[in-house]
């Protein structure tokens, strides 16, 4: 098993709960130990984050089984005031469009059509 994530100092441009979201809208059943192995996290901010954006209206899990299975709420709108109108669907659509340009070796500043 692996150890614990290593620490990261200073800002970062995404939020824990914007990686999470990410991890969940990648793959809708992936688990709480592959999101925090993805997002470095531990287990138990991945939890906690889940509970968030459940709590909040911006995720639903329903049991499969064992295991849980995550929908995003695509309606749902980003709550700082600055990114209004703005919504969850909007904000993983950029986060797909650059995950797709690291992989073919593109960067990120470059714009689509």
């Amino acid at each position: 098993m692996a150890g614990a994530p290593e620490a990261h100092s200073g800002w970062t441009f995404l939020t824990n709960h914007a990686r999470v979201l990410a991890a969940i809208a990648e793959n809708p059943r992936t688990r709480i130990r592959d999101m925090a192995a993805r997002c470095r996290l531990t287990e138990r901010a991945v939890q906690k984050i889940i509970s968030d954006l459940v709590q909040e209206g911006y995720l639903s899990r329903t049991r499969v089984g064992r295991s849980n299975m995550y929908r995003i709420e695509p309606g749902t709108i980003l709550r700082h005031p600055a990114d209004a109108g703005l919504s969850v669907t909007d904000l993983l659509a950029l986060l797909a469009r650059h995950d797709a340009h690291r992989g073919d070796g593109t960067t990120g500043a470059q714009t689509a059509e």
